[in-house]
């Protein structure tokens, strides 16, 4: 059984948005879902500060031993942060997916379109848990 917590939201291609102190600022990353079916993390590639995503724009990679699969931005805006760990420590997605594995910082062009991605209860509903 995957942890999937209630206070994130989700997409279907398995990355999370966590809200962050600032209403248009939100963290994004894979899901423990997406960890667990993917294997050990070997590498992530992530853009760079001040890179514009557009929805469902590829934004990097993740490698692991079973796949290369790209990572998709959820919401439209500009990258603020990138999460340094993951490129010194790329294991620590698979450790903490939601926590220090996060991947990016996004400024979101439309901070209500956060409401129009999938809730916990819809996710599990979407990965037969």
């Amino acid at each position: 059984m995957s942890n999937v917590p209630d206070d994130l939201r989700y997409t279907e291609e398995h990355e999370y948005v966590a809200r962050t102190d600032d209403a248009a600022v939100v963290k994004i990353g894979i899901t423990d879902y997406a960890q667990g079916e993917l294997g050990d993390v070997v590498f992530v590639r992530l853009p760079k500060i001040g890179d514009r995503l557009g929805a469902h724009q590829a934004f990097g990679e993740i490698e692991a031993v079973k796949a290369v699969s790209e990572l998709y931005s959820p919401l439209a805006g500009e990258v603020v942060a990138i999460n340094g760990a993951v490129d010194s420590d790329s294991g620590v997605v698979n450790r903490d997916p939601y926590g220090d594995g996060w991947m990016i910082k996004l400024r979101l062009d439309s901070p209500g379109d956060l409401e129009n991605l999938l809730t916990a209860k819809a996710y599990r509903a979407h990965i037969g848990e």
